[in-house]
């Protein structure tokens, strides 16, 4: 086992961790490794915009309730999609008859439809925020399982997925050969946050921020840090060295590993809290 870089009281007493989530989210994994004594360094790797036309994704929530199951893949997915119905200036809650407003004209709800698939506890959580419920979270957070859960449900069904406009395509592939009618629209879109640039070199040169380990929560951060880092993976490497490279999941580790990058510290739950576990199991004593 790794010993802790500066033993204190708090399992991470001393190590420096970069945290790359977008601004809005990385309150709480920075949360969850400060109580843990670490010293967290925020630059985001990504950042999360609208996307250029929301004509599909009207198109779609003003028919919602034609669709068996709505499937979201994402927290910001779940907050985009609740903020354009709000934008619709429609109140909705998946158990209402559709109402119809003359902005945003009918919002389809009729009884049951559709049901709820979430990929993992914070969406499914970010849902029942919104007041609706969820009828499937899969075993293991990735879209895999996701698949796995529902291949046997969805023949002859209508399913919408609503993601970000780049996505890997395993849940609709896999979903229309299990006989499924698949819609996928865009909620939003992730961007490269170019002001970050400067910010992660100088904390790469600087000694006194310098970060011990560096944590990715999907595939988008890990293409974006090396985006951001614009160099070469011999270059990368060297400029990395004795960095730890930390994943939240299988997807992202595949990632890191494609880019040349090394998985040094993998969560075995691939979750915020699993992740942050996995940080300090790699510096236990």
């Amino acid at each position: 086992m790794r010993k802790k870089l500066n033993p204190g009281n708090e399992p991470l007493s001393g190590v420096r961790v970069l945290v790359g989530r977008a601004r809005h989210q990385a309150g709480a994994l920075s949360s969850e490794l400060r109580r843990r004594g670490a010293e967290v360094i925020e630059i985001p790797f990504i950042e999360i915009r609208k996307p250029r036309s929301f004509k599909p994704l009207d198109a779609a929530l003003q028919n919602l309730g034609t669709y068996d199951w709505l499937i979201l893949t994402s927290v910001n997915g779940v907050e985009a999609m609740w903020d354009r119905m709000q934008k619709m200036r429609e109140g909705h809650d998946f158990s209402r008859a559709a109402r119809t407003t003359k902005s945003a004209g009918a919002l389809a709800a009729a009884g049951p439809r559709p049901r709820i698939a979430a990929i993992g506890p914070a969406t499914k959580k970010a849902i029942e925020q919104r007041g609706a419920q969820v009828a499937v979270v899969p075993r293991e957070y990735v879209a895999e399982s996701v698949v796995r859960r529902l291949k046997s449900k969805v023949k002859g069904k209508r399913v919408l997925l609503v993601r970000a406009k780049v996505a890997r395509d395993v849940i609709p592939r896999e979903l229309r050969k299990a006989g499924a009618h698949v819609d996928v629209v865009e909620a939003y879109e992730t961007v490269v946050p170019k002001s970050s640039r400067i910010r992660l070199h100088a904390s790469l040169k600087n000694p006194n921020r310098h970060p011990h380990v560096v944590t990715f929560t999907s595939s988008s951060t890990v293409k974006n840090f090396v985006e951001l880092l614009g160099a070469t993976r011999k270059e990368r490497r060297k400029e990395l060295a004795g960095i730890r490279m930390a994943s939240i999941g299988p997807v992202t580790s595949a990632t890191l590993r494609e880019l040349g990058l090394p998985v040094d510290i993998a969560a075995k739950e691939f979750t915020i809290p699993g992740l942050v576990a996995a940080i300090v199991r790699s510096f236990a004593g």
